[in-house]
This record gives C-alpha cells, sequence and structure tokens, in this order.
C-alpha cells in the first residue's frame, strides 16, 4: 500500500506546494491540506506505518527531518526547526519519537 492508495495525488501536491520555502511547513496545515486531517483512525495508522521507514513503530527525529520526501521523492528535507516543532507537537510522552497515537493529534477534535 501507499500514500496515494489513501490521500489523493492532487491533495498531496497541494500540500507539499504550500510549504515549500524552508521554515513554511506546518503540521496541521499539512495534514488539513493533505487529507490527512479527515482520515479515519485505522487509516491514519496505515499512513502512519507507511511512513516508519524503519518500522520500529515509532518516527524518530531522523525520520521526521524527510517526512515530506515519503509523499515526494523530490520534496525538501525539513528543517531543524521545523522537525523539532513537529516532533514537541506529537510527542505527548517525551520520549523523542512520536507513536501512531501522536499522530492524531493533527486531526480535528
Amino acid at each position: 500500500m501507499s500514500l496515494t492508495d489513501i490521500l489523493s495525488p492532487s491533495d498531496i501536491a497541494a500540500a507539499l506546494r504550500d510549504c515549500q520555502a524552508p521554515d513554511s511547513f506546518s503540521p496541521k496545515k499539512f495534514f488539513q491540506i493533505s487529507g490527512m486531517s479527515k482520515k479515519s483512525s485505522s487509516q491514519i495508522k496505515e499512513i502512519f506505518r507507511i511512513l516508519d521507514n524503519d518500522q520500529s513503530g515509532f518516527i524518530e527525529e531522523d525520520e521526521l527531518k524527510y517526512f515530506l520526501q515519503r509523499f515526494e521523492c523530490g520534496a525538501r528535507v525539513l528543517t531543524t526547526s521545523e522537525t523539532k516543532t513537529f516532533l514537541a507537537a506529537a510527542d505527548h510522552d517525551g520520549d523523542g519519537k512520536i507513536g501512531a497515537e501522536g499522530i492524531n493529534y493533527f486531526k480535528p477534535r
């Protein structure tokens, strides 16, 4: 399964266009534009599994900086500031990594 099996390729492209400039990435905005914020918990878990490059069950800081590239190979790398902000927002237990439940943080409540 790939991300385009869950998310619209045009929505992914729009989300990537929105954050092309360094330090313009907003996780909540990216999740909204890409359509991730509208997905069910099971779909979010599948997206998480795809984004978890090493299949450890967590997305660590090193994986997070390449977050956009998981959506498109040529996408930019997140800046250190963006990576740390993203991690801080979704790392609920302070262990330096995001579990699948952390991604749900970006779903509207």
